[in-house]
């Protein structure tokens, strides 16, 4: 099996520094939220609804300012940076354009940047060769599953090369088939890219099989109460689902779940 360097040893690509996020009608969704993700690791956001996962993902990307507290993305304040292509964002929903083809869906974040279809071409059919949706460039997203849609996604957040993907539960609503296999991708995507990737979940399981360090976030308000290091190497597989290693890890990571659940129920 092979390992993965050790993250300690990588250069720090995010650095959050007593995070709050309070919104105007009061609600404070993320309380005193500190955290250090090096550069190359796979981190998993895992925590109850409510929790600020999803708000802490906005965050880093930009999309959210902080109500106090610091963030850096790769040394700079997020949406900041010079190369503008820092960050790739897969939401929950593959929020695809009906009117457009495949091409022009992963081809609008280069648009954005005033790359013209010409010079953009190459980097949109290098997008949709990773995500293995060559052959469907010019399908609608009516044409597509579920899953394909997903991918359509991934490759439009990876097509302006970013250093940093985030991904917000995006293989939620997919069966589990669907899902199996898109976790594979996502892992080799990550493998062969280089890249750090926060991955927001839901599931325990996912959590442990995608990644090399799990978040735990409890909610109201939401914090991080654990950070579990995951020490089983790369790649992972069929065989790894079935190790037990891989179940040790799920019931370590399930325990932290469920003491979270309990802090929400004494104070409800």
């Amino acid at each position: 099996m092979t390992v993965t360097p050790e993250p300690a040893n990588l250069p720090a690509l995010i650095d959050m520094r007593g995070v709050d996020k309070q919104f105007g009608n009061g609600t404070v969704a993320v309380r005193d939220m500190s955290l250090s993700i090096q550069q190359g690791e796979f981190v998993s956001f895992l925590g109850p609804s409510g929790c600020g996962k999803s708000t802490a993902l906005k965050m880093i990307s930009g999309l959210l300012s902080v109500s106090s507290g610091s963030i850096t993305v790769n040394g700079h304040r997020p949406g900041e940076s010079t190369a503008g292509s820092d960050i790739g964002y897969v939401f929950q929903e593959a929020t695809l354009m009906p009117w457009a083809t495949v091409f022009e869906n992963v081809y609008l974040p280069l648009k954005l940047q005033g790359i013209s279809k010409d010079e953009g071409c190459t980097r949109v059919e290098e997008a949709l060769s990773m995500v293995g949706l060559t052959n469907f460039a010019k399908s609608y997203p009516r044409e597509l599953s579920g899953g394909m849609k997903m991918r359509v996604s991934i490759a439009r957040a990876m097509v302006t090369k970013p250093k940093l993907l985030l991904m917000d539960e995006p293989f939620a609503a997919l069966d589990e088939m669907s899902r199996t296999k898109l976790n594979d991708e996502v892992l080799s995507l990550w493998e062969n890219m280089g890249l750090t990737v926060i991955f927001v979940t839901h599931s325990v399981f996912e959590s442990v099989y995608l990644s090399s360090r799990v978040v735990v976030m409890a909610a109201r308000p939401g914090r991080v109460v654990h950070d579990i290091a995951l020490t089983e190497g790369y790649p992972r597989n069929s065989v790894y689902r079935m190790s037990p290693e891989y179940a040790e890890s799920c019931r370590k990571v399930s325990k932290a779940l469920e003491g979270t659940m309990d802090n929400v129920a004494l104070n409800h």
